[in-house]
């Protein structure tokens, strides 16, 4: 009698196996009695069964059963490795584990993002049987993408909400790479959204600027006399997020000098308000955001080693607009949407277009300026853009370049590269077409 194998699901069933002919049922009741949605799928795609936790979700499956996944989940006529998607479905086959990834699914309530993990399931004989797809809905561990300000499709974008997906249940500090405008601080607040400590707060601190009494004032407050004006005890910002999050933006712009009062605070998890004795317990998740290339400011002496290690646990990089021009017609529809949430505003196809070729150095930021200054203009419902693409979307004639030796040019190019993938050399040097190793010579070669 031929026998199946589960090779991996949860610890008190692994390594089950099961007579060939009584697997579905057992397969199903287990599946039946799980809380997340999930559904039996054969190695041709087709769903054979959905437990209760899909059929609550989705409703009656009868519609369902029978047809492929890449049909149900994203409307397509092929499966979605084919259409440009990552699928778990390779890895979980090659590794004969589970393999997970972030897929943007059709569901009851329109298009959202779903945590997919796909479990494969083979015969003792090695023979792939079937997969269990689960399904876990960033709405029901937070907010939905687009609650949270943060909307997009294109494969740059869901790469980087991926990465937020994965890391947001941990206590891992997260450090959010990318220029000026492509939304950080939504994505720190995206991490702490969907993460277990979002009931508590999440405590935001602008970097930039701040002198060494202001940093320690505001970061672990004072006691009553400290100095002069502090007439009454302030719970510090560290305090204020207790349980929660603490977000620094622009950990670039932090001095030298103040940088290792930051590390002493991550590295003992503890601190004393200003005129204080009494050593306080800190408890708060990091998250980190920069414009700057901390790594350069690193090789330069301008950022601590130690403390750039200790931030650049998980780094993400945020990907510029120009990097997911595809995603420009949603967001300008999400942007009017919370613009002017009474009217039905809408770009004519010229202005769209216009946009589309547009570079936007301000990325999103920009974005949202120049729609709030056509919609301020517009007596309509149709936004033209006219003034505004003028403004913004007419390409300077280029200016004259100076002519210097080829490898001052090398070096000139790969700084600002570098800059614009937020310092990200891995992915600078796959786009150069050079090794990593290469890079750091070149690199090196510059400082």
């Amino acid at each position: 009698m031929g026998r199946l194998t589960i090779l991996t699901w949860m610890p008190d069933i692994i390594d089950m196996t099961l007579p060939a002919p009584d697997l579905p049922g057992e397969l199903l009741a287990l599946l039946e009695s799980l809380p997340e949605p999930r559904i039996l799928v054969d190695p041709d795609y087709r769903i054979l069964s959905a437990n209760a936790a899909y059929r609550h979700t989705f409703g009656d499956t009868g519609e369902i059963i029978g047809r492929t996944c890449y049909e149900i989940s994203h409307h397509y006529g092929k499966p979605c490795d084919q259409c440009g998607e990552s699928c778990p479905r390779q890895t979980a086959i090659k590794t004969r584990q589970a393999s997970r990834v972030l897929h943007l699914h059709h569901t009851p309530r329109g298009q959202e993002y779903v945590d997919v993990e796909l479990l494969p399931i083979h015969a003792a004989d090695g023979a792939l049987a079937y997969f269990v797809e689960t399904m876990r809905f960033l709405h029901e561990t937070g907010r939905q993408p687009g609650a949270l300000g943060m909307v997009g499709r294109s494969p740059p974008f869901t790469r980087m909400l991926d990465l937020i997906n994965r890391v947001a249940p941990a206590m891992t500090p997260v450090l959010l790479l990318g220029e000026s405008g492509t939304g950080k601080e939504l994505a720190a607040q995206a991490v702490h959204d969907i993460s277990p400590r979002r009931d508590k707060p999440f405590v935001p601190v602008d970097c930039s600027g701040m002198t060494e009494s202001l940093f320690e004032s505001e970061l672990f407050g004072y006691e009553k006399g400290a100095f002069t004006g502090a007439g009454q005890r302030k719970i510090g910002l560290v305090e204020a997020a207790a349980g929660g999050t603490l977000f620094l933006d622009e950990l670039g712009d932090i001095p030298l000098h103040l940088q290792v009062k930051l590390l002493r605070l991550l590295e003992s998890g503890a601190f004393r308000r200003v005129g204080g004795v009494e050593s306080l317990r800190a408890d708060f998740r990091l998250v980190a955001a920069t414009h700057r290339d901390l790594a350069a400011m690193v090789e330069s002496g301008e950022f601590r080693r130690d403390l750039y290690y200790r931030l650049a646990t998980f780094p993400i990089r945020l990907p510029a607009l120009r990097e997911r021009r595809e995603d420009l017609p949603l967001l300008v529809e999400h942007l009017l949407a919370r613009l002017a949430p009474g009217r039905r505003l809408h770009l004519d196809e010229e202005a769209m277009a216009r946009l589309l070729e547009y570079d936007f150095p301000g990325n999103i930021r920009e974005l949202r300026n120049l729609l709030e200054r056509a919609m301020l203009m517009a007596d309509g419902d149709r936004l033209n853009l006219d003034d505004q693409l003028e403004y913004c979307c007419t390409r300077a004639a280029p200016a004259a370049v100076p002519i210097v030796p080829l490898d001052e040019a090398e070096r000139r190019y790969v700084r600002l590269a570098l800059q614009q993938l937020g310092g990200d050399r891995k992915e600078l040097a796959h786009r150069l077409g050079i090794s990593e190793r290469t890079l750091y010579r070149k690199l090196a070669e510059r400082i």
